[in-house]
């Protein structure tokens, strides 16, 4: 059974027992992770997700890409030139199981980025708040 999934703005073509480098996923090595986003199941297509698929998987390792080089090379008589280099941040993933039917019963976690993750703590019930600088503290008591 194989399934299509969609984490980090790209899709992959999966079955049980494959390894993917995703995007950077907010979980650690030997975790257990579910994706959600499924578009589609053997011959069942979501419109635009299959109600109920899921893909389960394990985390291996977080790892970094290869780096690319960004070159830039300006204008004619000024000699100016400059390189830039960058490596991706991923996640190494084993393929476990794909589930057609019953995703939300399972209760392993939702495999989300790490900017979801931060996003949600953020704007988790009793997260702490971060108290006002200073300055503005001052400014809020001279007012009263």
């Amino acid at each position: 059974m194989f399934a299509v999934l969609k984490t980090g703005g790209k899709q992959y073509k999966v079955q049980a027992g494959d390894v993917l480098r995703v995007e950077k996923l907010d979980a650690v090595a030997g975790e257990k992770i579910q994706f959600n986003d499924i578009l589609m199941v053997d011959t069942t297509v979501g419109a635009p997700l299959v109600a109920g698929a899921a893909v389960q998987a394990e985390v291996i390792d977080q790892i970094k890409g290869e780096k690319t080089i960004h070159y830039v090379k300006r204008r004619r008589k000024h000699s100016s030139q400059r390189t830039k280099g960058h490596r991706q941040h991923l996640t190494l993933v084993r393929v476990t199981e794909v589930l057609a039917t019953g995703a939300d019963k399972t209760g392993v976690k939702a495999a989300t980025g790490t900017a979801a993750a931060r996003v949600a703590a953020h704007e988790a019930p009793g997260a702490a708040k971060a108290e006002k600088p200073k300055r503005a503290a001052k400014a809020a008591a001279a007012q009263e």
